[in-house]
């Protein structure tokens, strides 16, 4: 399966939910919510896409940086969420992106229907009224596309959000097949997963990525997949695919 193409999406539902992707420049979203929004996402995706562009612009150790970073209290929104889930997890602010992206783009949408999905390249915000499963992609993990994170409504909105050293195209100083990690901001979710995953090189240092997670302040659940092995913090519930 090529990551790149996104060829999971061709599988991916809800029932009772319409699908579609909404694209501008690098960012590609699929979207299910009660009806087609894509006017509203497209409009949504090119404001945030905007703040972060003019904000690079002016501070271009935004996009470079690998720890956290201060920025104005008048910044845009997306500018300090990531950056406040960077100070959080100890990593960049474009560790954030994705998951900031997804959340910012979902609460706007979230005036226009009653559940909302948004997958960013492995990185999700839902808000959802019935129990709905995460399904885990984990590269060549006997695990991958095997099992799957079951989602509470009454835990949402939330993010849900995975970071891998051996599979897709985001960057990893580590070798985790995927780390997955679930809270209230999904911003914080993408940040914590990279921070995690940065640390797990094998299978003997799943403890660490763990010990990393327990230091994260608002995690509300971890899983990380090295080969044939796991490793489980917090509310997480694992059910078949």
């Amino acid at each position: 399966m090529s990551f790149e193409l996104r060829k999971y999406r061709e599988y991916t539902n809800a029932e009772g939910l319409v699908k579609f992707e909404v694209i501008e420049g690098e960012t590609d979203l699929l979207i299910m919510a009660d009806k087609y929004l894509n006017d509203s996402a497209q409009l949504s995706i090119a404001k945030y896409r905007g703040d972060i562009s003019k904000y690079i612009s002016e501070h271009p150790e935004f996009q470079e940086a690998y720890s956290p970073l201060n920025v104005p209290f008048f910044s845009k929104q997306i500018i300090k969420n990531m950056a406040w889930a960077a100070k959080r997890a100890k990593v960049g602010p474009m560790a954030a992106v994705a998951g900031a992206m997804a959340e910012l783009v979902g609460k706007e949408l979230l005036k226009f229907t009653n559940e909302i999905i948004i997958e960013n390249g492995g990185d999700i915000f839902l808000k959802i009224n019935k129990t709905r499963k995460v399904g885990i992609f984990s590269g060549s993990s006997p695990f991958s596309e095997k099992i799957a994170l079951e989602i509470d409504p009454k835990d949402t909105p939330c993010g849900v959000c995975t970071s891998s050293g051996t599979i897709g195209p985001s960057f990893s100083f580590g070798k985790a097949d995927a780390v997955c990690v679930i809270a209230k901001s999904a911003a914080l979710a993408d940040a914590a997963a990279s921070a995690i995953g940065n640390v797990v090189e094998s299978i003997e240092t799943i403890d660490k990525g763990i010990e990393i997670a327990k230091k994260i302040r608002g995690l509300m659940g971890v899983l990380i997949i090295k080969d044939d092995r796991m490793g489980v913090l917090g509310r997480i519930k694992i059910v078949p695919s």
